[in-house]
């Protein structure tokens, strides 16, 4: 078991594939580097979910990096080879890692689809429902998302700005949407959001 605080790097882009990790405490965030150094996202992992699984594919150098999300992420390294037998002996781990794979492949291109048809409202507004169904906690009509997420990393995961995630988060306040602070979002009633997001996809 490895262990790695905040803001610290896994791997980075170019490291050797050389092994598998399965995360088991924390948070993990997954992405790359544009040709300008600007940082996108691909995924955010939970316990229980793998990376670094390109390797496995034959993958020589890492094309993403990972950092460390939250405090004290704690994690397995698996050499590729070892992996590769434990897939073949155990057919039903093979099947959650393939699905693993491809739910997050269907995230990705989902999120291509929304940088393509929709605006950058339309693209916070749907992350923020989507983390919430997914993730969050029922409070009365409406759900809390408890999140580590910089206003930086939103608008990395949503291809906007930050000035930007912070104008939409602020104006959906006002409008007694939702209300935030640095750790959660709370979505005040799930009814009234949905047809909030429902008028941008119209």
């Amino acid at each position: 078991m490895r262990s790695m605080e905040k803001g610290k790097y896994i791997f980075f882009p170019d490291d050797p594939s050389k092994v598998v990790f399965l995360l088991k405490k924390g948070k993990v965030k997954i992405g790359s580097f544009s040709n300008d150094g600007k940082e996108i996202i691909k995924a955010i992992l939970e316990p229980g979910e793998i990376f670094g699984e390109m390797a496995i594919m034959g993958q020589e150098k890492r094309k993403d990096f990972a950092q460390a999300l939250t405090n004290d992420v704690r994690f397995c390294a698996i050499g590729v080879e070892e992996m590769r037998e434990m897939l073949i002996s155990n057919p039903k781990l093979g099947f959650e890692v393939t699905k693993t794979i491809g739910d997050r492949l269907q995230k990705i291109e989902r999120r291509l689809e929304s940088l393509v048809f929709k605006d950058a409202r339309q693209r916070i507004l749907e992350f923020i429902l989507n983390n919430a169904l997914e993730k969050g906690m029922t409070v009365g009509f409406g759900l809390k998302l408890k999140h580590e997420l910089t206003h930086q990393d939103i608008a990395n995961l949503t291809a906007t700005s930050r000035q930007t995630v912070t104008i939409i988060l602020n104006e959906l306040r006002e409008m007694e949407l939702i209300n935030f602070d640095r750790k959660s979002i709370l979505i005040h009633d799930l009814k009234e959001f949905k047809e909030e997001v429902k008028k941008g996809q119209s």
